[in-house]
């Protein structure tokens, strides 16, 4: 079970709902899972459906006989069918779910006499850590939606969220933040990934013309080494707010939000990502945060994107030429 729980933290952190599951055979583990139907567009890719294949898949038989599962929150109707059609000895689970659980909490599949299988079941393992982690994991969703809320100021556009489905490789939960005195009412968006204790934290400004999306495949390497990663979407780009106006981007203004938003995370001392070393923020960010900065990472990242998914993902955030209007004053020679 603590394996499970361990998956479910990573499903967290990639945006599911916290749910790990684990499948064993005379002690050893040969499938494990979490819930992942967001990132593959799988509506029935939850924790305990993609062990089940895995397990499946290892023991080169769609008989899971003699097999015990490990799963940190109730399994649910199809779940527990799959769990049933594979002849599961057993199910372990840590928390109930009295909306949709499917092993006594609303129901109990697995005790009907009529059915031609019946799996054994013992709730209430670790229990408190799963129930723990789905708490915190809505009440943080909570908090983003209504900080996704904060009204539009009447000078800028915010691009719709259906212009950001399914991006391919982008998989990560956003974040906003509206309320720094310096946005005056602009929404920032912005992703803070992995462990918030690593001793390595990098602090990633954009392309441009690009946004967050453009270290998708970095960031993705950065958490696998344990690297905190922080890439916000300067102003004017990618989910965050877009003022009209060429005149209301200068380097002052992006540089102090950029500087107040660190100081709310409380962030120190990390590497400072820039795709070049000429960055129009660059100089006078890295002037302005030297007592912050540890070192600086050029990345000479590919202009050119893979394929027409990545494409259209990159071009994602301005549906329209109004939406550009940042990317038009950072090109020019007059920007302050």
């Amino acid at each position: 079970m603590q394996m499970a729980l361990q998956l479910a933290k990573e499903a967290a952190v990639a945006g599911e709902v916290p749910v790990g599951a684990v499948v064993v055979k005379d002690g050893l583990v040969v499938g494990v899972g979490r819930n992942s139907p967001i990132s593959s567009c799988d509506p029935s890719a939850h924790a305990e459906m993609v062990a089940l294949r895995a397990a499946a898949s290892t023991l080169g038989n769609y008989r899971l006989d003699e097999c015990t599962m490990y799963v940190t929150l109730e399994p649910c109707a199809m779940c527990s069918g799959g769990i049933l059609h594979s002849r599961l000895k057993r199910v372990v689970f840590g928390a109930a779910d009295p909306k949709t659980g499917c092993a006594g909490s609303v129901l109990n599949l697995f005790s009907n006499p009529q059915l031609n299988h019946q799996t054994q079941v013992e709730g209430g393992v670790l229990a408190e850590q799963a129930s723990e982690l789905l708490l915190d994991f809505f009440k943080l969703t909570r908090v983003k939606r209504r900080d996704q809320d904060v009204p539009l100021r009447e000078d800028a556009l915010r691009t719709p969220d259906r212009c950001f489905f399914n991006l391919p490789g982008y998989p990560w939960s956003p974040n906003f933040v509206s309320d720094l005195s310096s946005l005056s009412g602009l929404q920032m968006h912005f992703v803070d990934l992995g462990p918030r204790d690593s001793a390595s934290v990098y602090l990633c400004l954009h392309p441009i013309p690009g946004w967050s999306y453009s270290y998708r495949q970095e960031i993705a390497d950065w958490l696998g080494q344990g690297i905190r990663v922080i890439a916000p979407d300067l102003i004017g780009f990618g989910k965050s707010d877009k003022p009209k106006r060429e005149v209301a981007h200068s380097v002052e203004f992006h540089c102090r939000y950029l500087l107040e938003w660190l100081e709310r995370l409380g962030v120190n001392n990390f590497t400072l990502v820039a795709p070049n070393a000429e960055h129009p923020l660059l100089q006078r960010f890295t002037a302005l945060a030297q007592d912050r900065t540890r070192t600086l990472l050029v990345l000479h990242a590919s202009e050119h994107p893979a394929n027409d998914a990545e494409y259209f993902a990159l071009q994602a955030p301005y549906p329209d030429t109004g939406h550009r209007a940042a990317e038009r004053a950072f090109s020019s020679r007059h920007m302050r």
